[in-house]
């Protein structure tokens, strides 16, 4: 019995250990990355890298947001991701229940259709959609990103609701329309409601997706009042002279911030919306 108490301990001890370097290797580049961008400029020449700074220089976010134009960069990222997410989630949502829930011929077909929109690389894109914006006039404007934002999140967004739907039991919007509900009320009071965590984990998934997006702002936007967040850290360097790494850095944490936080806040609607149907009962 002592045996089997002292192996059991020792295994414990070990799954500790091994949980809290990996706690280490995840959160230490967030920590590097915060203490970096309170370092003054000073600092960088003087000190080693992974050297603690002396003080909190918050003199760099100032910078970064003004002189960095992080100010403008944000305001482009969250016009651009907030509608397509409005779309987005419209969209899904409507599509998911009536290839779920509605029966009509096709629909497994056109579920189908939309399931392999996310084997579509983006890259096999880019050039049919410039030339479509180009003769449509829309580059160098917001609407060719939300456009695009909109078509590349539907394809998981809909395979997403629909597995959600699909645990949703029918018997509760059947007594719904016995009761006299239209498939509007239906939507919005009984549907809308039971799948909340679904639509939060459709909304933080494709948040991330579209806040981080690089490769389509670098292909339809050149005009740098209407770049986002992440073409704005590409050319980051070039306002300083690639010189002021506390700007860079705080422009960096600017960024990243918004997902950790929004991410802790959701953290159980998503694993209970990403979890929704794997057990039965």
């Amino acid at each position: 019995m002592n045996a089997l108490k002292a192996e059991k301990i020792a295994k414990g001890t070990l799954i500790r250990i091994f949980i809290f370097l990996l706690c280490i290797v995840e959160i230490y580049p967030i920590f590097w990355m915060i203490t970096a961008s309170l370092k003054q400029q000073s600092e960088w020449t003087l000190k080693p890298a992974y050297a603690l700074n002396s003080g909190f220089y918050f003199k760099n976010y100032v910078d970064a947001w003004t002189r960095g134009n992080m100010a403008v960069f944000f305001k482009n990222s969250l016009i651009n991701t907030f509608v397509a997410l409005f779309f987005i989630v419209i969209f899904a949502v409507t599509v998911g229940f009536a290839v779920t829930k509605m029966q009509w011929q096709g629909r497994d077909a056109v579920a189908r259709y939309f399931q392999l929109g996310i084997m579509v690389p983006v890259v096999t894109a880019l050039i049919p959609l410039f030339q479509i914006y180009n003769k449509m006039h829309l580059i160098n404007t917001r609407t060719s990103l939300i456009l695009a934002y909109i078509a590349f999140g539907l394809s998981l967004s809909i395979y997403l609701i629909t597995g959600y739907l699909r645990s949703l039991p029918d018997e509760i919007m059947e007594a719904a329309v016995i009761d006299g509900c239209g498939i509007y009320k239906l939507m919005w009071y009984v549907v809308i409601p039971l799948m909340k965590n679904g639509i939060i984990t459709v909304l933080v998934l494709q948040f991330f997706f579209k806040w981080n997006d690089l490769i389509f702002s670098m292909t339809f936007i050149s005009d740098s009042s209407l770049k986002t967040v992440q073409t704005g850290l590409l050319y980051f360097q070039d306002e300083f002279g690639g010189k002021n790494w506390g700007a860079i850095f705080a422009s960096v944490t600017m960024s990243v911030l918004p997902l950790l936080v929004i991410y802790l806040i959701l953290n159980k609607a998503i694993i209970e919306g990403m979890t929704a149907g794997a057990v039965k009962g």
